[in-house]
């Protein structure tokens, strides 16, 4: 006989559905801790920001998991083309790089964040994706000489490619998160630019439907069914 499920929000004196408001505001929108508490302020929602700092601490990464469960479980990821890119990302004044890796349709897979942006990085953060998802079909990556010895080393070789424009969509999958970071005013520690990665991740995935390439009307309802599985996945 199955155990239920622990409640999540028992000790906790707001409701489940204020919480989830709150944390899904924070994570997928640019705003800050106090813009989400002015937003919910307007609601009749009076709750401090720090609330909300603890709140997507708390819950964010639980949510987030879930997501994730949900879409390896369902196989809804892509072995086809992956785009792998790095950006940089400062720690408390310090440089460090965030490699990331999407699928053909954006989808973000994969992330590592290391303090060099050698060969050894490159190849640690490829062997954390394909132990999770597999091995490609194919690896974009730029010219990055890094990515060539990890290819070599993982044996990728033979499915990288290369060439100008062709990791367009890894490019413009920073972008999101560049907004974040921005409302964040940057990050102070490793482990929180890594947790905040983490969470940012799926719950852009959850809510990405690609607007521009659909009529209103399906946006409508590709909309809709997110946030009813958001309710679902954050019960």
């Amino acid at each position: 006989m199955s155990r239920p499920k622990p409640n999540l929000f028992r000790y906790f004196n707001s409701s489940p559905e204020v919480i989830r408001l709150a944390v899904m505001m924070y994570v997928r929108y640019p705003l800050s801790l106090r813009n989400v508490e002015d937003l919910l302020h307007e609601r009749g929602i009076d709750i401090c920001h720090e609330t909300v700092r603890f709140w997507w601490n708390r819950f964010g990464p639980l949510f987030a998991g879930q997501i994730r469960k949900r879409r390896v479980r369902a196989g809804n990821f892509s072995r086809w083309r992956w785009h792998v890119d790095e950006v940089f990302v400062k720690v408390n004044g310090e440089l460090h790089y965030l490699w990331r890796a999407v699928d053909h349709e954006g989808e973000v897979l994969e992330f590592y964040v290391s303090k060099t942006r050698d060969k050894a990085g490159a190849l640690k953060f490829l062997k954390k994706a394909m132990k999770r998802y597999g091995r490609p079909e194919i690896i974009v990556t730029d010219g990055l000489r890094s990515y060539g010895a990890a290819m070599r080393e993982s044996g990728n070789r033979k499915r990288r490619e290369v060439g100008q424009w062709k990791n367009n969509r890894a490019e413009n999958s920073h972008q999101p998160f560049r907004r974040r970071e921005t409302a964040m005013l940057k990050f102070r520690r490793t482990k929180t630019l890594q947790k905040f990665a983490a969470v940012h991740g799926q719950i852009h995935n959850h809510f990405n439907s690609e607007r521009h390439l659909v009529s209103q009307q399906i946006h409508k309802q590709r909309r809709s069914a997110p946030l009813a599985e958001w309710r679902t996945v954050a019960a």
